[in-house]
């Protein structure tokens, strides 16, 4: 089974090199991974172009592509739009697997095959503690248990759901939203498969930004038909991220 990968990156040369080597390093052993970049200044392109006959001796599919974007889920969506695997996943610049994650995403669609699955995540904060994030299926669906990261698609779901909306912060979220609304199976494992650096435009620490992210996300139950005391999650998600970064 073919498995895409996709990291999106922009001017990412001081963290590249982590995100890349965790794909090349992986043990399943029939992944595409593809680069896409939006239009960097810096060595971003050099460096990952660096890893090209690496890749080639691994018998990995290997491409890099660059151009200006639309935001992070505009890169995002020409990743799928590009992929051929039958599973795929995202891990962005920045942030790095464990070196069984594919093989974790494909023996679980193997022993019951799923629409979309996720599991547990290193969160790792600057002064380089981790803190563990397990993921769960809640009856109300919220992030507190989902990591974006960990997160494995077929690509008939996309196929059948659309891409993301490339509206807001919380757009990966919406999607999730989107797969439960439409009934679609979904296999979480409680395995630690991915490594997350706290600190990004998901977690920056203002009231005008804390405020939009809240909006953001209410919006996302809102069309995803989710009533108005979704805004309770909303703020309690952003005050814990307040508090906590």
């Amino acid at each position: 089974m073919l498995v895409s990968v996709i990291t999106i990156c922009f001017n990412s040369e001081a963290v590249i090199r982590k995100t890349i080597e965790s794909v090349l390093n992986q043990t399943y052993g029939e992944i595409e991974y593809l680069i896409i970049d939006g239009a960097s200044k810096d060595r971003t392109i050099a460096i990952a172009e660096e890893y090209t006959e690496r890749f080639k001796e691994k018998g990995y599919v290997y491409r890099i592509s660059s151009e200006p974007d639309q935001g992070i889920y505009d890169a995002m969506n020409k990743g799928i739009r590009q992929a051929s695997g039958k599973l795929i996943g995202m891990i962005n610049s920045g942030d790095w697997y464990e070196p069984d994650a594919v093989e974790t995403a494909v023996k679980a669609y193997e022993e019951d095959p799923y629409d979309l699955f996720y599991a547990d995540i290193n969160l790792i904060r600057e002064n380089g503690s981790i803190m563990v994030k397990h993921s769960k299926m809640d009856r109300f669906p919220t992030s507190r248990h989902w990591n974006h990261p960990t997160m494995f698609v077929t690509s008939e779901t996309y196929r059948e759901l659309g891409l993301y909306r490339n509206e807001g912060i919380h757009d990966d979220f919406e999607f999730l939203l989107r797969a439960r609304r439409a009934g679609k199976k979904v296999t979480i494992v409680n395995k630690t498969i991915a490594n997350f650096v706290t600190g990004g435009a998901s977690n920056a620490k203002s009231f005008a930004k804390c405020k939009k992210r809240c909006l953001d996300r209410y919006r996302d139950y809102r069309i995803n038909g989710y009533s108005r005391l979704a805004i309770v999650e909303c703020v309690a998600i952003e005050a814990a991220k307040f508090i906590l970064s």
